[in-house]
């Protein structure tokens, strides 16, 4: 199932953003900013959060703008695209569906799978490597070997940190921790205390919290992607994310937060601008959409 890549830069985006749930004492609001960076380039987020709302704006490489808008007591987001002035409306049912979707898909693919490793199992060398050139040249190279990945997928391996030693990220001193699965190192994270950003305190960023809850719901994986605000036993790790680092299939992306402060939002920063015209989820999904 195909994804929009600002979407899916706005959901890894979360993962840091969630692990920072912290609010602040002298204002409504709290504003973060991030910069994120992979093989595809640089891309730049902006949160603002209210106590039940989100809005997540986020820059690709080439100034494409893309907004995320959160209503966590009506349990919907819009995810807007400001160039074609357009905007797709996810409601609880609808990432409950897109959920159910595709972890059917997951277990249909992993059955398959499975499938064929064991009839594979039963040929000689030489059938086998016919049967995997058979499928190199139709487009699936490895099949054979995708069904142990396929279950370590929806498995959501959740990684081991161990504790490393300090770094700089901005103005703040931070701790590291290194990620480990099945002995391989996959992540990294460096954080501070709620006290070094400056008057923070959990609560704040709940929201976030709920959002991620939220997308959770239509892909599982990513609970073990959305680090929360907690402890070593709770988290792997102690304190607060202000570096983050993956590395899922050879390729790395690195979510640096740039800017953390306290700010007041006018209402109208979190709803659909006026003249936007509503897409069904085929536009989000890679479909041509219609109004």
């Amino acid at each position: 199932m195909k994804r929009s890549p600002m979407f899916v830069a706005f959901v890894a985006a979360m993962s840091l953003l969630a692990g920072l749930a912290v609010r602040a004492e002298a204002a409504d609001g709290v504003l973060l900013a991030q910069k994120i960076s992979s093989d595809t380039g640089v891309q730049t987020t902006r949160f603002q959060l209210g106590q039940t709302r989100l809005r997540g704006e986020i820059t690709d490489a080439v100034g494409a703008t893309q907004i995320v808008l959160f209503d966590s007591v009506k349990q919907v987001v819009d995810i807007v695209d400001v160039n074609k002035k357009t905007y797709v409306e996810l409601t609880r049912a609808d990432v409950d569906r897109m959920g159910s979707t595709m972890a059917g898909m997951q277990g249909q693919m992993a059955a398959v799978q499975a499938q064929m490793a064991a009839q594979m199992a039963n040929m000689s060398p030489e059938q086998r490597a016919q049967m995997e050139a058979m499928m190199g040249r139709a487009g699936m190279p490895g099949m054979p070997n995708m069904a142990a990945g396929m279950g370590a997928m929806t498995a959501t391996a959740k990684p081991e940190y161990r504790r490393g030693g300090t770094s700089t990220v901005g103005r703040w001193n931070c701790n590291v921790y290194e990620g480990f699965v099945n002995g391989q190192k996959t992540a990294e994270v460096c954080t501070v205390s709620a006290s070094t950003l400056g008057g923070f305190t959990a609560a704040d960023f709940e929201v976030a919290n709920q959002l991620s809850a939220f997308l959770q719901r239509m892909m599982p994986q990513l609970a073990n992607q959305i680090a929360g605000f907690g402890t070593a036993a709770s988290q792997g790790f102690d304190g607060l994310p202000v570096r983050s680092m993956s590395n899922v299939a050879g390729r790395q992306t690195t979510t640096e937060v740039t800017e953390v402060a306290r700010q007041n939002f006018d209402d109208s920063l979190f709803a659909v601008p006026t003249g936007f015209t509503k897409q069904d989820m085929a536009s989000l999904m890679g479909g041509r959409g219609r109004q």
